[in-house]
C-alpha cells in the first residue's frame, strides 16, 4: 500500500492510501477519487514530507473550521462532503416551507396540495404525529453548504 496526499481542483488536501502508484492513476482518471470537502473529482497527488521516524509524535493540527459532530465525535469529512451533495440536491430540486413544513406535509398527503418535495423544519413531536398519521417524513442532517 501507498500513502498519497492529495489536492483538489479547489486546493483542499486530504490523503488516501492505494495499492500502488498505477492504481491510482487508474482511479483518478475514471474520476474515482473525489475531495471528502467537496466532492470533486479533480484531484492529483499533492507534495509530500518523507516520512521519518520519531520517539515523539508531533502534537495533532486543530480543524481550521468547526467540524460538525455526531453522537460519537466529529463526523468525517467524506460524510460531510455526501451531506452537502445531499442538501444541495435538496435546494434544487424541493420547495423550502420553512415552519409549515408539517402543515403542508398534511395538505400534500390529503391532497389539497399537489404533490411535490419540500423541506423545512419541524419538531420531533410534530415529526411523530405525521408519522402517525401515515405520512413519512425524513430527518437530514444540515451541514453547512458546500460552498461555504
Amino acid at each position: 500500500m501507498i500513502h498519497y496526499q492529495l489536492r483538489c481542483s479547489q486546493a483542499h488536501e486530504f490523503d488516501g492510501w492505494f495499492k500502488d502508484s498505477a492504481a491510482f492513476d487508474r482511479q483518478a482518471a475514471r474520476g474515482l477519487v473525489d475531495c471528502p470537502t467537496c466532492g470533486d473529482t479533480k484531484v492529483e497527488r499533492a507534495l509530500m514530507a518523507p516520512a521519518v521516524s520519531t520517539r515523539e509524535a508531533p502534537p495533532p493540527k486543530p480543524p481550521a473550521k468547526p467540524q460538525p459532530m455526531a453522537a460519537t465525535g466529529p463526523v468525517p469529512a467524506q460524510v460531510v462532503a455526501m451531506l452537502q451533495r445531499v442538501r444541495a440536491e435538496i435546494e434544487k430540486h424541493c420547495d423550502y416551507v420553512g415552519a409549515d413544513f408539517a402543515e403542508e406535509a398534511r395538505r400534500i398527503h390529503r391532497g389539497e396540495s399537489d404533490p411535490h418535495g419540500i423541506y423545512g423544519e419541524t419538531t420531533p413531536e410534530e415529526a411523530e404525529a405525521l408519522a402517525e398519521e401515515g405520512i413519512e417524513v425524513a430527518s437530514i442532517p444540515w451541514v453547512p453548504r458546500a460552498d461555504g
